[in-house]
């Protein structure tokens, strides 16, 4: 198993691949750490996604999201798979 990025890593991530605001970078960093330290991935998927794979998943999300939005996207995806998802979401954002 892969060790777990730090907020920097995500963040750092996140950086490279979408153009936003610091602010919703760290708001989402501190919504996928909480998620990747829930292990939840790791038991619906099988695995610990790397930073670079979060972003993939995330550019799957409709052209024109902003981070946040791509983030509770993805989510919203993992909650009508999975269930159990909603409480990473990040708040004040539209899905």
């Amino acid at each position: 198993m892969t060790e777990r990025p730090t907020k920097a890593q995500l963040e750092s991530a996140f950086a490279r691949r979408f153009d936003d605001s610091e602010a919703k970078r760290v708001a989402v960093a501190r919504q996928a750490g909480d998620l990747l330290d829930s292990k939840q991935l790791i038991d619906d998927l099988g695995t610990q996604p790397t930073p670079e794979q979060l972003c993939e998943h995330l550019s799957d999300a409709p052209d024109g999201y902003t981070l946040a939005e791509r983030w509770n996207w993805w989510i919203g995806s993992l909650e009508l798979a999975f269930g159990g998802y909603l409480e990473f979401r990040v708040h004040g954002e539209s899905e």
